[in-house]
């Protein structure tokens, strides 16, 4: 294990509940891979803590810049001085970097992530129908990276219907050979080739599942954003009727590079947004 010093660079992770990210292991084996004197500290900060948190981190010199989960990836956007890539449009942040002069500059990567974790698992989304559960923050974010990697057809479920067809009218914008719908209510799963699960529910116990597992069958590849549990009751009812399960870890490990630049943390170019995918490799 690296000792810390007075040399070392800090990162951060802020999420709410925090004991569950694993993100610090990721980043330490990312850190160790580049000679990177430098530790990523879970941080747990409450939503309407986070205004004065990132305050205190702007006046850490030896900071250099945080990740942002679940709550905070859309409250991120506004509290950031500068944003790159495509977050403005999905409106969220996930990755922060702290300047010399305690500047913010926001970016979201975690679109990269999940279609290059599906993509590094064998899986082409290019012409697939996909069901994505979700219109938050991850979600947007894989909406925007499912449409720009070529699906023919994407279904954005949540449950505030004008959400989802907010978010179906953005990626259509940007991408009209993806045809994107919103809805609250869908009655049939069977059609899907891909059926994604980018809201939080499942993170906590006793969560109610994202959707009706009822039609998911053999043939079909249902994936997830939550990386802990890495089973769960999404992926577990998924499994028992014969479909291909896909965790959120994945999704994590294909983007901690591109967040590691993006801090500053290791060398090159500090990308972000869709068509940085193929760095994450």
């Amino acid at each position: 294990m690296t000792q810390i010093t007075g040399h070392t660079r800090l990162f951060g992770i802020l999420a709410d509940p925090i004991a569950h990210v694993k993100t610090p292991q990721v980043m330490a084996e990312v850190f160790a891979r580049h000679g990177v004197d430098g530790v990523l500290v879970p941080m747990h900060v409450t939503p309407d803590q986070l205004p004065q948190a990132l305050d205190g981190l702007r006046a850490m010199r030896n900071f250099g810049g945080f990740i942002a989960t679940m709550p905070h990836k859309a409250a991120m956007l506004g509290l950031c001085d500068a944003i790159e890539g495509d977050a403005a449009r999905i409106g969220a942040v996930n990755c922060v970097r702290r300047e010399d002069d305690g500047r913010l500059i926001g970016a979201m990567l975690d679109g990269i992530g999940f279609v290059e974790g599906v993509r590094q698992a064998g899986v082409d989304p290019g012409g697939a129908r996909v069901l994505l559960a979700g219109a938050g923050g991850a979600a947007s974010a894989i909406a925007f990276a499912l449409a720009e990697a070529g699906v023919a057809e994407l279904t954005i479920l949540n449950r505030t219907a004008s959400k989802a067809e907010d978010l179906a009218e953005r990626v259509s914008e940007a991408y009209p050979a993806c045809r994107a719908e919103g809805c609250s209510v869908v009655s049939d799963l069977g059609g899907y080739d891909i059926v994604a699960n980018a809201t939080s529910l499942g993170l906590r116990a006793g969560d109610p599942l994202p959707l009706s597992p009822e039609g998911l069958h053999a043939g079909q590849i249902v994936a997830e954003a939550i990386m802990e549990p890495e089973v769960t009751p999404l992926l577990a009812e998924a499994a028992a009727r014969g479909a291909r399960c896909h965790p959120g870890l994945p999704m994590l490990r294909c983007q901690i590079e591109l967040m590691a630049r993006h801090m500053g943390a290791i060398p090159g170019e500090a990308l972000s947004g869709t068509a940085a995918a193929g760095a994450a490799q």
